[in-house]
């Protein structure tokens, strides 16, 4: 099922109460324009939706593209009955997008100005029905994926060292990263690991702790969660990638939608 056809099952379940009262019918067109700054995502799934829908999408802007107050993101045109049933759901579905490509940007830009090869990547801890529009939007904004589900990648995390215990030689086709619980299980799985996660460690600490594993394994990748923007360029220098969630908590852009009568 398209996902927008989910949405929009959700919006308008049963027909339009209001535009059918009204008896609105005939051709418009519907322009969503924003009301500060972002970074368009998706915007081509959404308009291949209306595609769909039978409208005409006149104008977008393009994936990874910069906006500012007051320009139009998304135009379409086609029957006004569609258009309003589309309006709110598009309007949100961007804000919602565009917010991630944009908080992501702000990530890579900050970090990158200390550490030009440091991979800004995001966690799986999207929204339920969003994962695939919410990473699209990550890459939108020059960001990477840390995992996008559980059966493409392996994450040995503290609560699965709480229930396994000690680990013992391992082997896998893809790449094996663990989480230890302290400085410790860092020092002692640094051969085993093709990365490491180093959650909720100080700058001090990375720095400090981060040779002595390289000693034991210089393959071995660093990686850093628990990241703010406010703290991004302190971590950018000493590892190899940051994790963050953060985009996907972002609050909407504040957009707008107009619909006119052709």
């Amino acid at each position: 099922m398209d996902l927008f056809d989910l949405y929009l099952d959700e919006d308008c379940p049963y027909g339009d109460e209001t535009t059918d009262l009204l008896g609105i019918e005939g051709n418009g067109r519907l322009r969503i324009m924003s009301r500060e700054h972002g970074v368009a995502a998706c915007m081509e799934e959404l308009a291949a939706f209306y595609r769909k829908k039978g409208l005409e999408v006149t104008a977008y802007v393009r994936e990874g593209g910069e906006f500012n107050p007051h320009d139009v993101v998304f135009e379409a045109k086609g029957d006004l009955r569609q258009l309003f049933k589309l309006w709110r759901i598009s309007q949100t579905f961007l804000s919602m997008v565009c917010a991630i490509a944009a908080t992501t940007r702000l990530y890579v830009e900050t970090a990158r100005k200390v550490n030009k090869n440091v991979i800004i990547a995001t966690s799986r801890k999207t929204h339920p029905g969003m994962r695939r529009f919410e990473l699209q939007a990550v890459r939108a904004g020059g960001g990477d994926h840390h995992r996008n589900s559980l059966s493409d990648s392996i994450l040995i995390t503290q609560n699965h060292l709480g229930v396994v215990g000690d680990l013992t030689e391992m082997q896998a086709v893809r790449r094996i990263e663990i989480e230890p619980r302290d400085e410790e299980e860092a020092l002692k799985y640094a051969k085993t690991a093709d990365m490491l996660l180093l959650d909720h460690l100080s700058p001090a600490d990375i720095q400090r702790i981060v040779p002595v594993i390289k000693e034991r394994n210089p393959g071995v990748m660093i990686a850093v969660g628990g990241i703010s923007v406010q703290n991004i360029a302190d971590y950018a220098s000493l590892v190899d990638i940051i994790v963050i969630s953060a985009p996907y908590y972002a609050p909407p852009l504040d957009l707008t939608a107009r619909v006119y009568r052709a």
